[in-house]
């Protein structure tokens, strides 16, 4: 029998302490704790978040969550991730004044008319509520007009669904057409088109700013993994070459060459 008062699964679900705050992030005080990231836990209450009140960038995707109360007392939040989650409404975030970026993809959000609370955020510029690939969406998506009523309803908003509001498409988009516009080959002089060339000198990725926040710090460190991880595809990737020219050459066999 379910204990009264609470709702099936309710019981099986996770309540954020001080101590797992404590614990997340290596802080003392909860007020000194400027990032969160507590993604995939089964989160069901928010518990006592709300007295992080330094709290800048905070990451709740992949939880089951039905309402945001006590985010109303984060005044310094400026981004957050609530995707994958089971929210149908999102009016305590109207007091999260400084607020820039805000996921809500794979929620329960079924009109635009439940993001008229976000009006009122003027910084707010990127806003997701459905991501593709990773099959997350909101009912309201379903219609085919919601892109251009979010866009009217929220008219400070520079970035949709990852798709500018204004502009030549996407981020992402434009960064592969600059790139693919980089690589065609040119009539000017200089080194061969055959010839592959660095796109940086060396060691311009290790040249960083100070940080001046635990956003930037954050993102710097995920670039950082990011950079790591394309060295290392790209030392695997000049070792099969070397496997396949040597098996592709006068003496190489078929035989020889194995991935």
């Amino acid at each position: 029998m379910e204990p009264q008062g609470e709702k099936p699964g309710e019981a099986e679900g996770v309540r954020i302490t001080s101590q797992m705050l404590k614990s997340c992030s290596g802080e003392f005080a909860l007020e000194s704790i400027l990032l969160l990231k507590l993604r995939g836990l089964g989160l069901v209450d928010l518990g006592c978040l709300g007295e992080c009140l330094g709290l800048e960038w905070l990451d709740l995707s992949g939880n089951a969550l039905t309402q945001l109360g006590p985010l109303a007392s984060l005044r310094q939040l400026a981004v957050l991730n609530v995707a994958n989650n089971r929210l149908t409404g999102l009016e305590p975030l109207a007091a999260c004044e400084n607020l820039q970026s805000l996921n809500v993809a794979g929620n329960l959000l079924a009109t635009p008319s439940q993001l008229q609370c976000l009006a009122g955020l003027r910084g707010l510029e990127y806003l997701r509520l459905r991501d593709p690939l990773a099959r997350l969406s909101n009912p309201l998506c379903a219609s085919p007009s919601y892109w251009t009523v979010v866009r009217e309803l929220l008219p400070g908003l520079k970035v949709i669904d990852s798709e500018r509001v204004t502009g030549r498409g996407s981020e992402f988009y434009q960064l592969c057409r600059d790139l693919d516009c980089s690589l065609q080959p040119s009539s000017s002089p200089g080194p061969s088109t055959t010839e592959a060339q660095p796109w940086v000198e060396p060691g311009y990725w290790e040249s960083w700013p100070p940080r001046s926040s635990s956003i930037l710090e954050e993102a710097c460190r995920q670039f950082q993994d990011t950079v790591q991880e394309c060295r290392d595809l790209d030392r695997q990737a000049a070792d099969s070459l070397a496997q396949a020219e040597q098996v592709l050459s006068p003496a190489g066999t078929a035989s020889s060459f194995v991935f």
